[in-house]
């Protein structure tokens, strides 16, 4: 698997039989494998999540297949496109087959193959994207955090942190290959609570941080707390838009 961090919460996800790209909106692109599905990710409305750029995506990459929270509308689609996209609630599940490029009822993937996507409740806008593509795990959480914010209301921020914890208890009992999570500096003290949850809660075997607005020492300063401990060595170090990460299967290895 070849991951390339783009920017912000962007990433690129290289397989063997298709091409993932999440929450793109701006930044330098790899050259795309044409041969494979393109299957470009969108978990909400914000305008660093979702850009109409990559609506033109189709004119470059026939194969190209979207899959969008439906929080984001219709009408800011070409007609022409919606037959292809995939519109998600919280909560759901579609299919797709690789080998014929379009989307299927999920209980029909079996072990042909293919890529299963599922859907959690953000504790902001739309959803966060657990996808299962050639037996890897691959978790993106869009917006989905513990967004504990100074100057809010006590109670605003607990209700925020039980919201939080009930989607990620969903994925208690999974192991997640990949993991893209947010990692925001804007919440000074509280910046890495729902990372850290996260990670106590589920296993994780890579996990990167994003959402940190090109503040990466923030990811430094978390694996140098005692909290980390237990996860440190599974967290990426990024540096920079365009930065690339390869990870083996089998080994875990992985390098840039």
């Amino acid at each position: 698997m070849k991951i390339t961090y783009i920017h912000h919460s962007a990433f690129l996800v290289e397989l063997e039989t298709v091409t993932l790209l999440f929450d793109y909106t701006e930044g330098n692109l790899p050259k795309i494998n044409n041969k494979n599905p393109f299957l470009v990710f969108a978990s909400h409305r914000h305008g660093d999540h979702f850009s109409e750029k990559i609506l033109e995506f189709k004119k470059e990459h026939e194969k190209t297949r979207y899959i969008l929270s439906d929080d984001i509308s219709k009408g800011r689609l070409p007609k022409e496109l919606l037959s292809d996209v995939a519109f998600m609630k919280p909560g759901e599940r579609k299919g797709f087959c690789t080998s014929e490029g379009n989307f299927t009822d999920p209980s029909l993937q079996g072990e042909n193959g293919g890529v299963e996507i599922l859907t959690l409740r953000s504790t902001d806008e739309g959803v966060a994207f657990l996808v299962k593509a050639e037996g890897m795990a691959i978790y993106h959480a869009g917006d989905l955090n513990n967004w504990r914010w100074e100057g809010e209301p006590e109670d605003w921020n607990d209700h925020m942190a039980k919201q939080y914890s009930h989607e990620v208890d969903k994925l208690s009992d999974m192991h997640i290959d990949v993991a893209f999570l947010p990692l925001d500096p804007r919440q000074e003290n509280a910046f890495c609570l729902g990372f850290d949850e996260f990670m106590r809660k589920v296993r994780v075997s890579h996990v990167f941080p994003m959402h940190c607005w090109g503040d990466f020492s923030v990811i430094r300063k978390l694996k140098d707390m005692d909290i980390s401990a237990p996860y440190r060595d599974r967290i990426m170090d990024i540096r920079e838009d365009g930065e690339c990460f390869i990870i083996g299967q089998e080994t875990g290895f992985y390098g840039k």
